[in-house]
């Protein structure tokens, strides 16, 4: 997934000035561009770069909260190999520069052992790059794009990529809502939301729809008047909106004010509680794709939300929980690796098989995706339920 002010500089400082009191070195290799070679011990730094300000802040600071979760109980527990793991985090605020520079200062300054990022795709793109060139393994929480994990094999992710999301989407749009025609509305400035949208459309035409008319915006439009009385006039009996959730919130609102009474359907990038802020009643029909369901979670998932709920006082997304999965994941894998040397570590995260993960069971494939089950949820009462279930 993807994506301004004094506010985000002062996340970013205070998280910065937060995560520097105690740099170690690394085990076996060190975490910096070279490595040193010598044995080391401390803390095991997990540097997390994320949109904690901005349009998509939600998905940064839930993803950071899960982190911290995660850290925290695996710390409770003893560490991991006898060492304590520390998050540090900076705010991209959604920007593709502060991305890339907020890896770069999470390795140089922060001596990172792994990282964690980002949940837009645009800027795992920006991020990823670096932590290839520097050898350290980044694991991306909830960026769907295939594009992500392409960039080298220290990069992995821990959700579903978009074929398949955009696959699960159009199959069900096409035989359980029984569509012929859809239009689909797509932000052209998103990596995430481009390449939803020509998954959902390969997969509708090949399953025999149409895609009756394709409109488009940018993220931080307002007015989706233009595209929604097109989309009005063309017959189609769905949206799909690949998009972010303010920017869906708010063409749900404007398709309800045009008379636009068809459902609108989505991916993972709804999920937020600002989708029904700004949505309100004006999205109750709709659907969309995401990650875990939590009236339908399994005991390890009905544990997280609680523990969530319980630290926090709310219940996490999605997102959340894959935050919350990254970590666990890592973990993992160091110990298994014996250690925080960056390549044992990328072996071992490659190697990652069956894992019991908040959203499902993780096995990384040749591509250092996670085969994983897709859940489709519906919107009724400004609240999303669980409605079906798609394994890979």
């Amino acid at each position: 997934m993807q994506r301004r002010h004094l506010l985000s500089l002062a996340v970013t400082v205070s998280l910065a000035v937060s995560g520097s009191a105690c740099k170690k070195k690394d085990d076996a290799g060190g975490a910096g561009a070279a490595g040193s070679g010598k044995a080391e011990a401390g803390e095991i730094v997990i540097g997390h770069y994320a949109s904690m300000t901005g349009n998509t802040a939600h998905f940064g600071q839930d993803t950071d909260k899960a982190a911290r979760l995660a850290a925290d109980q695996l710390n409770a527990a003893g560490g991991v190999l006898g060492r304590k793991l520390k998050v540090v985090t900076f705010d991209t605020r959604g920007d593709g520069a502060e991305a890339a520079n907020a890896v770069t200062r999470l390795i140089d300054v922060e001596k990172a052992n792994a990282i964690l990022g980002e949940v837009a795709s645009s800027l795992s793109l920006q991020g990823g790059p670096i932590a290839q060139r520097r050898k350290i393994p980044m694991v991306s929480p909830s960026s769907t794009n295939p594009k992500v994990t392409q960039v080298g094999d220290y990069v992995f992710r821990v959700c579903y990529i978009d074929p398949f999301q955009g696959k699960v989407m159009a199959t069900f749009a096409r035989q359980t809502l029984k569509f012929d025609k859809v239009a689909i509305l797509k932000d052209v400035k998103n990596d995430y939301s481009i390449g939803l949208a020509d998954a959902f459309q390969k997969a509708f035409v090949a399953a025999g729809g149409t895609i009756a008319i394709e409109q488009s915006y940018s993220a931080g439009d307002t007015d989706f008047s233009a595209q929604l009385t097109a989309i009005k006039s063309s017959g189609a009996q769905g949206i799909w909106v690949p998009g972010y959730y303010a920017e869906v919130g708010a063409i749900a609102r404007t398709a309800a004010r045009l008379g636009v009474k068809v459902p609108l359907m989505g991916g993972d990038g709804w999920d937020a509680p600002e989708l029904f802020t700004i949505g309100g009643e004006a999205l109750n029909g709709s659907y969309f794709s995401n990650h875990f369901a939590p009236d339908q979670a399994s005991p390890l998932a009905q544990k997280f939300v609680a523990d969530f709920k319980a630290k926090y006082g709310q219940e996490p997304t999605g997102l959340g929980a894959l935050g919350y999965d990254g970590v666990m994941v890592i973990a993992d894998a160091i110990k298994r690796a014996g250690g925080t040397a960056p390549a044992g570590l990328r072996d071992a995260l490659a190697a990652t098989k069956d894992y019991e993960a908040v959203t499902g069971k993780i096995t990384m494939d040749k591509d250092r995706n996670p085969e994983k089950s897709v859940v489709v949820l519906k919107i009724d009462g400004g609240k999303a339920k669980y409605e079906s279930l798609v394994s890979p």
